[in-house]
């Protein structure tokens, strides 16, 4: 049996928690579960670390601190920006909105707006229950794409193969 490791696909189902309050904040329930490939920095470090060696059917528990789930919280990643900066917008506490710099919530609302570039989850650690639906090793264009194919992965439309136009004979004064 394939084990999770290096250049496998993972196919999972999870949920994740807050270990302070028992809140759920994502889970596969009642989705196709989560596949990734193992080993290209497509998940949170701690939670590759912690089902490498799995097999299809085993179930795990973890928990992972801040530092090996999203990271801390950076105190520099909260800014005050003008309401102008909103152009149209009516900004509301809890607002998730994307900029060029990348997502951002709107934490406080007054003369000026207080945004918060950190991952909502920075700062905190994390409690997972992981059951490993299926394991599998990954093919070349999995490795060279660097993400996992087919269901739960990413869906590639295959461009059609484009056909090669008939060879041309010249005659003999080189014209074709």
């Amino acid at each position: 049996m394939t084990k999770i490791d290096k250049n496998t696909v993972a196919r999972v189902h999870y949920t994740g928690t807050l270990p302070d309050s028992g809140e759920i904040f994502d889970s596969s329930k009642d989705r196709e579960p989560l596949a990734f490939l193992v080993g290209h920095s497509k998940m949170i470090p701690g939670f590759e670390r912690e089902l490498m060696g799995a097999e299809t059917g085993d179930k795990v528990e973890f928990t992972l601190s801040a530092e090996d789930a999203y990271g801390p919280h950076n105190p520099d990643a909260v800014q005050k920006v003008p309401v102008e900066m909103f152009g149209g917008i009516t900004p509301e506490i809890g607002m998730t909105l994307m900029s060029d710099l990348g997502p951002f919530r709107v934490t406080e609302i007054g003369e000026e707006i207080t945004v918060d570039f950190n991952h909502a989850l920075a700062g905190k650690s994390l409690t997972f229950n992981v059951e490993v639906v299926e394991v599998r090793p990954a093919d070349e264009s999995e490795i060279k794409h660097g993400h996992a194919h087919g269901p739960g992965g990413v869906q590639h439309d295959e461009p059609e193969e484009t056909p090669k136009p008939e060879k041309k004979e010249c005659n003999d004064d080189g014209c074709c």
